[in-house]
């Protein structure tokens, strides 16, 4: 087997690839206005333009063909008996180096943009147990509100009667009237989907994702309805360049609040009480219980259910599918990992503070 050298130059770009990103984690400033407010908006619209009226997801497809390329390599390998092995190899390194530079390229270097507390002028610091007491309450406050103007009955769980597509189209809504009062969170050109693996991703525990190489924003339709505005307008965030999990999360309410559906208002105050009590029940677990005396039967009927929904597709693999998603976000300047999600609470007091 001859010597490729085009996959040999490509293997050894991998490694200057990894330096030069990660070289770049130092550069916020620099990424926030010629990447994240450059080019990237071009890139991401781009792509959102050409595959946003496709009515499936073409890179669940594209992730298909990927993995499919990936099992017959290493089938061949072994059949061969890891015959020209070494070749074979930087073929193989080739094109992750290739995948690699279209991650970052089209999306990824997003993660290493400036924190969205300095974009949005929020003075953050440290906050108190008061503080997360008092934004928890106004959250109760709000949430049993809107259930109740749903329901007119504070003891029925919420029951969204939209279809996926319905709130992709909803979900824009929302952001248009976000934008007047945050222009730098306009959204455009549409390219949100159910994704075709929302099985497997209800046995991974994951609710959406975006896929950075085609800039589609895949939902996992098989969610309960009531989180599904949020979970949709959290991968909308994702695609207008909000790579931090606790940010898209802090766009993501925002977007369903600002939304004048009340069962988008409904899921953004939801989600936004999921996060203050969870890091209320770190500090005083007898706190959290007392506050969830305050919350309607209807909305506990509600977390309940959701609860039982993921206890059904409870499995061994998914820890080890989390703790490689663990690593991942912390390669990408997110310390705490897939806690980072909970780091929205720190903007929800500053939203809720200003």
């Amino acid at each position: 087997m001859k010597w490729n050298k085009r996959h040999i130059l490509l293997a050894i770009l991998l490694p200057i690839q990894v330096f030069l990103v990660q070289l770049s984690a130092n550069t916020p400033s620099f990424i926030e206005t010629y990447y994240s407010n450059g080019i990237y908006p071009r890139i991401s619209s781009f792509f959102r333009i050409i595959l946003g009226w496709i009515p499936f997801s073409f890179g669940d497809v594209l992730l298909g063909f990927g993995l499919f390329v990936l099992i017959r390599f290493l089938v061949r390998l072994v059949k061969s008996r890891f015959k020209y092995f070494l070749p074979k190899l930087i073929h193989f390194t080739a094109i992750l180096s290739i995948i690699y530079f279209c991650f970052y390229l089209f999306w990824g270097l997003n993660y290493y943009r400036e924190p969205l507390a300095k974009n949005l002028n929020y003075q953050q610091k440290e906050y108190t147990t008061e503080q997360l007491i008092k934004v928890t309450e106004h959250v109760i406050e709000k949430l049993n509100y809107y259930q109740s103007k749903i329901t007119k009955n504070d003891t029925l769980k919420v029951v969204n009667p939209y279809q996926p597509k319905e709130m992709y189209k909803m979900a824009v809504d929302g952001y248009n009237n976000l934008a007047r009062d945050f222009p730098q969170l306009k959204y455009q050109h549409p390219s949100v989907k159910s994704s075709l693996m929302s099985l497997l991703q209800t046995y991974n525990g994951t609710a959406g994702y975006l896929n950075p190489l085609t800039g589609e924003a895949q939902v996992n339709d098989k969610l309960p309805k009531t989180s599904y505005p949020t979970t949709t307008c959290h991968e909308m965030a994702h695609q207008i360049g909000f790579a931090a999990e606790n940010e898209a999360n802090f766009v993501g309410f925002l977007a369903a609040n600002y939304n004048d559906d009340l069962y988008f208002k409904y899921a953004s105050y939801r989600m936004a009480f999921g996060y203050c009590i969870s890091e209320i029940k770190k500090r005083d677990k007898k706190l959290s219980q007392e506050l969830w005396q305050t919350v309607n039967k209807g909305i506990v009927k509600d977390f309940n259910a959701s609860y039982l929904f993921w206890q059904q597709y409870k499995n061994p693999f998914e820890p080890f599918i989390k703790k490689g998603y663990n690593v991942y976000l912390k390669a990408n300047k997110q310390d705490k990992g897939v806690q980072s999600y909970n780091y929205v609470v720190d903007l929800f007091i500053s939203y809720f503070a200003s």
